[in-house]
């Protein structure tokens, strides 16, 4: 049995996006969701022994391009999803969810479109599809749409 989603949510995301001044309904959905696709809020290592870690299955690649490539130039962001520690290190995606979470956020953050709206979980899978796991990833809208009722109680 993985963590509760309700309580990620309220404990980890929220307080999370919020520090770094990106909360909205429908980032958190999104987040949340991510997480219940990418990890079924349980696995920490990719099954398949692939490169991505934590509970928003990030890639140490994707991670550093995110630092190089974006953070590097917003000091005051960077230095929020940093929090107390002074550089950035991969290996927290596994075991500091804060930092997993403000990754993934960050991730969606880059992408040019809009998120969806709140609610609404079938765009969220969409854009969760082109913007995170990429027309390349294994995983699908339906997948995505799947978990989510699954994990929230709605099916």
């Amino acid at each position: 049995m993985g963590l509760n989603p309700y309580q990620l949510r309220d404990l980890v995301i929220r307080p999370t996006l919020q520090r770094l001044g990106l909360l909205s309904d429908a980032a958190e959905e999104l987040v949340l969701g991510t997480a219940i696709q990418e990890s079924s809020l349980h696995y920490l290592q990719q099954l398949d022994g692939g490169p991505a870690r934590g509970l928003w299955q990030m890639e140490r690649a994707t991670h550093d391009d995110i630092w190089q490539n974006f953070l590097h130039f917003r000091t005051k962001l960077g230095l929020n999803v940093l929090g107390p520690y002074t550089r950035p290190d991969h290996t927290r995606l596994v075991w500091d969810l804060a930092y997993a979470c403000a990754m993934c956020r960050i991730a969606y953050l880059r992408c040019p479109e809009p998120l969806p709206h709140a609610g609404d979980i079938e765009a969220q899978a969409a854009y969760w599809k082109a913007w995170y796991n990429t027309p390349l990833g294994k995983g699908s809208t339906q997948q995505y749409i799947t978990s989510w009722c699954h994990a929230m109680g709605q099916g």
